[in-house]
């Protein structure tokens, strides 16, 4: 990944070459991250893995302001996050009434927890993932690495660099708050 740091700091200079060596060097591990999330959607999503890795490949180095990468985990967690703005974007956009909103998809099987949820749910977690954030920030990242790009725990403590205890710690606290409050909003409703 030191490979990866460096071809970043190129395209940050402005190497159009650098940028196309960088796609060839993290187009695989992207795509698994978007297969992966892809994998947890709700059956019949129009969006393919490679549709989304390239629309946040370009949502990252595409024309736009200039973003200074750290290394190789700043990058891949921009990417995480890059993903999960995508699919939260898409949900409030199926959610609108153009696209018919209101109707209602029952479906016969339901492989994963996140796989089942609605667009008013997506919307729904991503609004209660924004408020982790203004008080557990590392909580956060971790959990949108877990629920965005498909990372087991260790996988996204290591990109984020904490130790495996405090990455599971960070990633229980994270899960029980976002019940709590996805349970609270359910009640008000």
């Amino acid at each position: 990944m030191e490979h990866v740091t460096r071809i970043l700091t190129q395209v940050e200079a402005g190497d159009a070459a650098a940028t196309e060596q960088l796609l060839t060097l993290v187009y695989d591990e992207l795509r698994k991250l978007a297969a992966a999330k892809l994998a947890r959607e709700k059956p019949g999503q129009t969006l393919q893995a490679t549709a989304l890795v390239h629309e946040a490949y370009l949502r990252l180095v595409g024309p736009g302001p200039d973003v200074r990468w750290d290394n190789s985990g700043h990058f891949f967690a921009a990417a995480a996050e890059a993903m999960r703005r995508i699919l939260v974007e898409r949900a409030r956009r199926k959610k609108s009434q153009k696209h018919g909103g209101d109707w209602t998809r029952v479906e016969l099987s339901e492989r994963h927890p996140i796989a089942c949820t609605t667009p008013d749910q997506l919307v729904a977690i991503d609004d209660a993932i924004e408020r982790l954030a203004v008080d557990e920030p590392e909580a956060t990242e971790l959990t949108k690495l877990r629920l965005f790009a498909g990372l087991s725990v260790e996988q996204a403590g290591d990109l984020l660099g904490m130790s495996r205890a405090t990455a599971y710690r960070h990633w229980s606290y994270a899960r029980a708050w976002l019940k709590t409050q996805l349970t609270d909003e359910d009640s008000a409703s």
